[in-house]
């Protein structure tokens, strides 16, 4: 319980910004200060470092080289999308942005100078300062169009996400059992729908958006746009989206059983990403084959 309260202290100012962004209102002003004032941009990565140093001191694990890390983590790509300015997007940089976004938290650059008990909950506050930052520099300040990000805008954004479960779940659960790496469907003892909808609702938050915004918002629709939608641009994101699991757990490392798996979820993901009017169709999606998974396999 402890440590349930502490990790919704620390992702609540991370979320609450990115709830803010759904504005509309709040995404046009803020576009309007950063085309003005280019250089305000510098603001979001001195902010985003100031409150992940306030959450390691909370942790009490605080250090130089942690503090010298996130201001890196967070300045590097600000200077890459602020040196391409001019460019509209996307252009090789705004990769290379992605990236440097990306890469160290998936390979937990600086764990070393956390220890063990910390680790976790500091994982929460970095992954809140990439997603924020990620949407100052490619949303707001490189202003790159599909992203999707805002509230549903039609019915079909939640048929879209049913029509996915229906056709991705039957071929993830063949494929995860013969592979072993989903246990037997199973109906828990406890099962309630209180149950469910809090772990639907967690894992919304907590995996599927901040995931969905990275590989289907930026990275899927950074390649649907350099070099167009398709079969191939579609399928390039959902390798992406599935090589990322290849380090994650469970099981042993390399896990290409959840390679494999996830490339395929990465599909349909993609597919009503595609498809959809708002980004949240492909995290509804990603919600429910997720809760599936932790609850009856």
């Amino acid at each position: 319980m402890i440590r349930l309260n502490a990790s919704i202290l620390i992702a609540a100012p991370f979320l609450s910004l990115v709830l803010a962004l759904l504005c509309g209102t709040v995404q046009n002003a803020l576009r309007k200060i950063l085309t003005d004032h280019p250089a305000l941009v510098f603001v979001a990565p001195a902010i985003l470092s100031g409150m992940f140093c306030a959450c390691a001191a909370a942790l009490d694990v605080l250090s130089f080289p942690l503090t010298a890390a996130i201001f890196v983590y967070t300045f590097a790509p600000t200077i890459c999308a602020f040196l391409v300015r001019r460019h509209r997007p996307p252009v090789s940089v705004d990769f290379g942005v992605i990236l440097l976004l990306w890469l160290p938290l998936e390979f937990s650059v600086g764990a070393r100078w956390v220890p063990g008990p910390a680790q976790g909950l500091l994982h929460i506050a970095a992954y809140g300062v990439s997603v924020i930052l990620g949407f100052v520099l490619m949303l707001l300040f490189r202003r790159l169009d599909g992203i999707k990000y805002n509230l549903p805008r039609r019915r079909q954004d939640f048929v879209y996400p049913l029509i996915g479960l229906a056709a991705v779940a039957p071929v993830l659960i063949v494929i995860g059992r013969a592979l072993g790496f989903l246990d037997p469907f199973h109906v828990p003892a406890n099962l309630s729908a209180l149950r469910v909808g809090a772990e639907f609702l967690f894992i919304l938050a907590a995996t599927a958006l901040p995931e969905e915004i990275l590989f289907r918002g930026f990275i899927q629709n950074c390649i649907m746009q350099k070099f167009g939608a398709g079969t191939r641009s579609l399928l390039l994101a959902a390798l992406i989206f599935g090589c990322a699991h290849f380090n994650n757990g469970p099981g042993s490392v390399p896990n290409w059983r959840y390679a494999i798996l996830a490339t395929i979820a990465g599909i349909a993901y993609g597919k009503v990403f595609e498809k959809g009017s708002s980004i949240f169709a492909s995290v509804f999606l990603h919600a429910l084959v997720n809760t599936i998974r932790h609850i009856f396999f």
